[in-house]
């Protein structure tokens, strides 16, 4: 990812990821305090908040502990009067909401903005949440782009309305839009210094309880009645006119999947774009449909859009036939593309369809059939390989492989449940694993194991550690330590030692931590050295009490760049055929990219230009065939 347009004082255009050009569009706002935790789709927006602060070094910014603790940093910057970001996943505000309805009742001061962000097909998350909701249910504005230049445009228009209206204002996407470049043209990039304010200056009231609430949420509608009026005239609610009785109503992604399929069908049916999911464009939507027979709801996930708009066309318009997701044309599961919404537009106008789709996927599947399967692995060199490699040794010493319950997270380790470790009895939340250890504890006979990683510990984990402490409950908690949040780009965490833009921070002292908080056992293993991770998982596995083990070891893609950055060679290995005696368990348990086998002799072979170099295979070896090339 280049940053490059990012920093430009020109107005384009500019070649961008719409997540870039989300932070083009704040840094044209002034904005002055970021805040973040990463998660995907959206990790590109903290990395390129990342990338550019030391050139311009006029905002503050933070990676958080959680998505709770980023909003309520943005939040108490906004009401200190200056302008704040933050973004997250849709999850994410699952985490962050407690806060987010408070503030929709105390209102903010200067311009706040959050971005949220859907996830269709679960392609990196654990449940299709449809976060649509999150505006109706806290009375907060929500928005939506479509594509990168109204994601540049939109945050700029957010941070006025929040203004306006001293209002939280949050902006939807989805992993599509997110992941999209366009072309946008950049405007006047106008930064201020960096100014410290005092508390009388800005001083408001920002609480809410009992009859404070109740004067508040009467205040709450007022300004959802005014945002409405707004709303109604606002360019990213518009029309596009088209013949015919038949119309279409989309937003976000689906308005350019439904524009399209209409030019691979030469329709021209009137559109009507929304922009603004709360509140709705109410008279907008009703004088459309006072103009249709039938009306097309194209949207992902929930029948969020058509629900309301059936409610508004009892009144504009009861005859007409809305055609959706309740009238099975449409699924409520999974993301939309143009195939699916060529199919029902041509379906209900009676075009003739562009390709036959369903020839192409048989096709597909069947051409899938002759191809091995292949599952997701961990990097070469990674950590977690020879920490869960211990962990099967170690349970098959003790035989009690089936009787464990073990309770997986949110992480790169998640993969635990595939082979060759096939683990993980759970796996919901980030931190749920706490506390689903907690209640097992109590009723089930069997040992039960937890698995975090470090910055999912300091993200959810500490309260139920802190309840299996407290009811000396018999568990045994690894904790992942690898520096860095490494399944979504290698960000920092409070175990890290560097901050946004690589700025040194402090790093957590993770075992004075336990110790503080009277952890029955804790064991320090390094996973490279596989073989001594053994006996320390053993002893913790069989202390009564919660029996922490700490696997410390850099994540593997983190430490290479250290080490370039320090100019240190990275060595890879090479195994020994003379050695080597085809034994295969490099191979058959350790699954590491990097090893193959040799078709001229069916001995192992390292693939030096994927190899990190760690030596875990050799751990793994019985006759230690892997070395380190000598140079």
């Amino acid at each position: 990812m280049t940053v490059e347009d990012v920093m430009r004082t020109d107005h384009g255009p500019a070649l961008m990821l719409s997540n870039e050009a989300v932070v083009r569009g704040a840094l044209e706002s002034d904005v002055k305090v970021v805040s973040f935790y990463p998660g995907s789709p959206v990790s590109e927006i903290l990395d390129t908040f990342g990338e550019v602060l030391d050139h311009f070094g006029d905002y503050k910014m933070e990676i958080a502990a959680n998505e709770k603790v980023a909003l309520e940093t943005v939040a108490g910057a906004s009401m200190a009067g200056v302008r704040s970001f933050t973004s997250m996943k849709s999850v994410g505000m699952n985490v962050a909401s407690d806060s987010m309805f408070s503030m929709g009742y105390t209102g903010l001061n200067a311009g706040c903005v959050c971005l949220i962000a859907d996830d269709p097909f679960a392609h990196s998350s654990q449940s299709e949440q449809d976060g649509r909701y999150f505006g109706e249910v806290a009375y907060v504005p929500m928005i939506e782009p479509s594509n990168a230049q109204e994601a540049h445009d939109m945050v700029r228009w957010a941070f006025e309305v929040s203004e306006r209206h001293k209002t939280l204002v949050i902006m939807r996407t989805t992993t599509r839009v997110n992941h999209s470049r366009g072309m946008v043209k950049l405007g006047d990039l106008k930064r201020t210094p960096f100014e410290r304010k005092s508390w009388a200056d800005v001083k408001g009231q920002y609480f809410t309880v009992g009859s404070v609430a109740r004067a508040l949420k009467a205040k709450l509608l007022e300004k959802k009645a005014a945002l409405q009026k707004e709303f109604e005239k606002t360019k990213f609610n518009f029309i596009d006119e088209g013949k015919g009785t038949t119309g279409v109503i989309t937003a976000g992604v689906c308005y350019l999947h439904t524009k399209e399929a209409m030019r691979n069908l030469e329709a021209e049916l009137p559109v009507l774009k929304i922009g603004t999911l709360f509140p709705l464009p109410e008279e907008k939507i009703a004088d459309f449909l006072k103009r249709l027979d039938k009306v097309i709801i194209v949207e992902e996930l929930t029948p969020y859009l058509e629900t309301r708009i059936t409610a508004i066309a009892k009144e504009a318009n009861p005859t007409i036939e809305i055609i959706g997701k309740k009238s099975g044309h449409f699924s409520e599961m999974l993301e939309y593309n143009v195939p699916i919404v060529e199919k029902v537009l041509s379906d209900v106008t009676g075009s003739e369809i562009s390709l036959d789709y369903d020839a192409i996927l048989t096709r597909a599947e069947e051409l899938a059939e002759v191809l091995s399967n292949r599952v997701p692995i961990f990097c070469p060199g990674c950590p977690h390989r020879g920490t869960l490699w211990a962990f099967r040794q170690a349970l098959n010493r003790l035989k009690i492989r089936d009787k464990i319950v073990f309770n997986n997270d949110i992480g790169c380790y998640s993969m635990a449940f595939l082979p060759p470790n096939e683990f993980s009895d759970s796996m919901l939340a980030m931190g749920a694993s706490l506390g689903l250890s907690a209640g097992m504890n109590l009723v089930l006979e069997d040992k039960v194991i937890a698995m975090v990683g470090d910055s999912t510990l300091y993200h959810a984990a500490l309260p139920g550690i802190v309840n299996l402490i407290h009811h000396n409950s018999n568990v045994t908690l690894f904790v992942l330590d690898n520096s860095v949040t490494a399944m979504t780009g290698q960000q920092f965490n409070p175990n890290s030692e560097f901050n946004a833009g690589g700025h040194p921070a402090r790093k957590i002292n993770m075992e004075k931590f336990f110790e503080a908080l009277g952890a029955a056992k804790i064991a320090i293993i390094d996973p490279y050295e596989t073989r001594d991770c053994i006996q320390p998982i053993i002893d913790a596995i069989q202390i009564e009490g919660l029996s922490v083990i700490i696997s410390k070891r850099d994540c593997a893609l983190y430490g290479d760049r250290l080490k370039k950055r320090l100019g240190e060679k990275i060595v890879p290995s090479e195994n020994v055929k003379d050695t080597c005696r085809s034994i295969y368990a490099c191979v058959k348990e350790f699954y590491c990219p990097a090893i193959l086998v040799d078709e001229d002799d069916r001995k192992m072979k390292i693939q030096q230009d994927l190899c990190d170099g760690c030596l875990e295979c050799r751990q793994v070896c019985p006759v230690d065939a892997p070395r380190h090339i000598e140079r």
